[in-house]
Order: C-alpha cells, then structure tokens, then sequence
C-alpha cells in the first residue's frame, strides 16, 4: 500500500490551512497514495489560546471538508486533527475517511501534553482539552492500522495494546517541539516499531520558526525492524512510502516477541 505524510505549514487562517491541506491531499493522490495523513493541528495554531476558538463539532465545517477530499480523491484519509467541540468539552481529535467519505474512525487523544521543562517549554493541554478514552485501531485494505496522537505515543503500553488489537501499523500525527523533538523523535518512532514489530508513522506539520509553536517537524516512516524508511527536513512536503502486510508477518516470525510474552506473569489490564 502506498501512503502520503502530509508535512503541511499552519497559518492562524483556518480556510487557507484547509485549502493547502486539500491541494496536498489531491497532489499525493494523483501520485498514486491510496492512504493520506495529515499532521496534529493541521489547521489550528498549536496553542492553548487558539483551541476553543478553532473548535468544530464533528460533522461541521472540517469535518465535512476532509471527509469530501477522501470521497473526491477515493483515498482513505487520516486527518490528523483538530480541536472538536462536543456537549461543552474540547477534545484534539483525529477523524479517519474512507474513499467513499465515511467516517470510519475517531481518536481523541488520550494523554494530554502538560510539560514545564527547566529553562524551557512550558505547556498544558489540559487547560483546554478533556482527554480520550478509547484504544483506536481500524481496518483499510489488507493492514490494521493503531491510532493514536503526539503525546500518546510515549506510553508503550497504549502501542502495544493497539498490536494486540491487529495492528501492523501504527498512525501518529504529531507536533513535537524543539526541546523533545531533537532528543526523542526518532527514538521514540525507531524503538515502538522494535517493541510492536509494526510500522510506524509520524507526521507533524512543517516547521515555522515563527510561529507560535515550532514543530520539530521531520516526519517519519520506520519499518517493523525499527529501520528509517523515509524522514522529512523541516520544510512543507509530502514524503511517500510503502507499506506491506508480508514484511510485519516476517519481522514477527523471525523474531517472536509477541508470541515470547510471559503473559503467566504480567500482562496488561
């Protein structure tokens, strides 16, 4: 299966981040991807101060939007995510289209980024969102697909329960900073792949030294072995990829970590 990471810029207009989105979309569609991703807060400000006004509910504006560039481009389209409004609450939520522009999966981010690093960063994402609930993973052509947002992908406990739910690949779109993204970024992405025996997939938005939040950006595709299999600079662009079922079979037979648990003694509750 070809995939598209959609490593597009953020610009505080929420149409004009839409309209680049589906230019992105349409080009990587038009390249052959039959799986397009976009990146964490792909059309919001990544700040606090922006969230509640950037909130939609799911059928509005932007959820109506990606879900016609899935059915337009007859891709299934992961749409990294945005700030979405429901019953009072605010949830950073990504919503998954298939071809005929159907929803087919939702992920609200279960852990929330609240950090204060020394001399650096500070940041609380639960100032503003109320955190998930579900271990997402859904099915598109021959692959089982995890997914999951940013912060959530630190807890190898979430990735492995997504493996046991079927997943031989595992979706993030992200938006790492400076001070984490240099240190953890590809680590994080090498070493779930290892532990899962999964692809894994980071997509953040372009880099904008300007912005309110600079992401790290260098979004990444890693194999079931833990190998790089493509990575971004910082620049907007689309990075392409293949995915394929047999290579997370053989990874898994040759080295049998899932199978080698000692379940007898620990397991996950």
């Amino acid at each position: 299966m070809k995939i598209a990471l959609l490593q597009t810029p953020v610009d505080f207009d929420k149409e004009k981040n839409l309209d680049l989105a589906c230019k992105a979309i349409r080009e990587a569609a038009q390249h052959g991807a039959a799986l397009v991703i976009l990146p964490e807060m792909f059309c919001c400000p990544y700040s606090t101060r922006y969230f509640a006004d950037y909130a939609e509910p799911a059928g509005g504006h932007i959820w109506q939007t990606l879900s016609a560039s899935a059915r337009e481009n007859n891709i299934c389209l992961v749409g990294g995510s945005f700030p979405e409004w429901e019953d009072g609450r605010i949830y950073n939520t990504c919503f998954v289209f298939g071809p005929d522009g159907k929803q087919i999966a939702r992920h609200r981010k279960m852990h929330l980024f609240n950090v204060e690093f020394d001399g650096g960063q500070h940041f609380r994402e639960s100032d503003t969102f109320t955190p998930g609930e579900d271990v997402t993973t859904f099915r598109y052509g021959d692959l089982t697909f995890g997914l999951c947002i940013c912060f959530d992908m630190r807890f190898p406990e979430l990735s492995r329960l997504m493996t046991l739910q079927g997943a031989q690949a595992i979706i993030v779109p992200a938006a790492f900073n400076m001070t984490t993204g240099p240190l953890h970024w590809e680590t994080m992405f090498r070493q779930r792949a290892v532990d899962d025996q999964a692809y894994t997939i980071g997509i953040a938005p372009a880099r904008d030294e300007q912005g309110v939040y600079v992401s790290y950006a260098n979004s990444i595709l890693c194999d079931p072995m833990g190998q790089v299999l493509t990575r971004a600079g910082t620049q907007s662009c689309i990075l392409y990829g293949e995915l394929d079922a047999g290579q997370v079979d053989s990874a898994r037979r040759q080295l049998p970590l899932l199978s080698a648990r000692r379940t007898d003694i620990y397991t996950l509750k």
